[in-house]
């Protein structure tokens, strides 16, 4: 019985590139879950048109995104095996969302981590910030923890019950590497995939600014240190 798998999309803005987000997502998947994250734009129309279930969080904030969307499968009656999260900018290749599930379903992984890696990466599709920054985080993570994370890539899988246990709490920028935290302190099984990364569709609001950089950052390290000296 092939396991059922729901994505979570937030987006805030995305009007350009949700409906090529949404077509390049493998068949496999059961239901595509688009959170307009208090969008101005067509980025709901666009998404719906495209298939995809749509809600709105009109709180701003990555975090708040996610969570809306994981409110909505638990009030679902049939519950998924595997959440994917994926940016709605089309950085991601969507269609890499095979080799991102591969090792929950085949080798019974919890959690996997799409990893953008150099060799992979288009030119000028990460800023000089956001490679540092992911330095620092998953350097801090392996000096702290021990841990293989060489990213913190927002296209991910995890089984739905895992995600559960985690007890996710963060709601702007530290979602991704309270995951990875929690998952590291819960002895979760866990891999990167090496996945390709091209320049994303419109502007960044995030590593775009000086300041969503500046927070990130500090939401990023707090976390980690927080974690450090529990």
């Amino acid at each position: 019985m092939n396991p059922q798998i729901k994505v979570i999309i937030p987006a805030y803005n995305e009007q350009d590139s949700i409906a090529s987000v949404i077509k390049d997502i493998p068949t496999i998947v059961d239901e595509i879950i688009v959170i307009s994250n208090n969008s101005t734009d067509n980025t709901e129309e666009n998404a719906k048109n495209a298939g995809a279930t749509v809600l709105k969080e009109n709180r701003k904030g990555y975090g708040y995104a996610c969570l809306k969307g994981m409110d909505y499968i638990a009030d679902q009656k049939n519950k998924p095996d595997i959440i994917v999260f994926l940016d709605g900018d089309y950085s991601d290749y969507p269609e890499q969302l095979t080799e991102i599930v591969a090792p929950i379903i085949n080798n019974n992984i919890d959690f996997v981590i799409g990893a953008r890696v150099k060799r992979l990466r288009e030119h000028g599709s990460m800023t000089p910030q956001q490679v540092f920054g992911n330095w620092l985080a998953t350097f801090l993570m392996k000096l702290f923890f021990g841990a293989k994370f060489t990213d913190l890539g927002p296209f991910r899988a995890i089984k739905y019950d895992k995600l559960l246990a985690l007890n996710m709490e963060d709601k702007t920028y530290g979602w991704t590497v309270e995951m990875q935290l929690k998952a590291l302190k819960q002895k979760f099984t866990y891999i990167e995939i090496p996945m390709k990364y091209r320049n994303r569709i419109g502007v960044s609001k995030v590593s775009g600014t000086v300041k969503g950089s500046i927070m990130a950052g500090v939401k990023i390290l707090g976390w980690i240190f927080k974690y450090s000296f529990k």
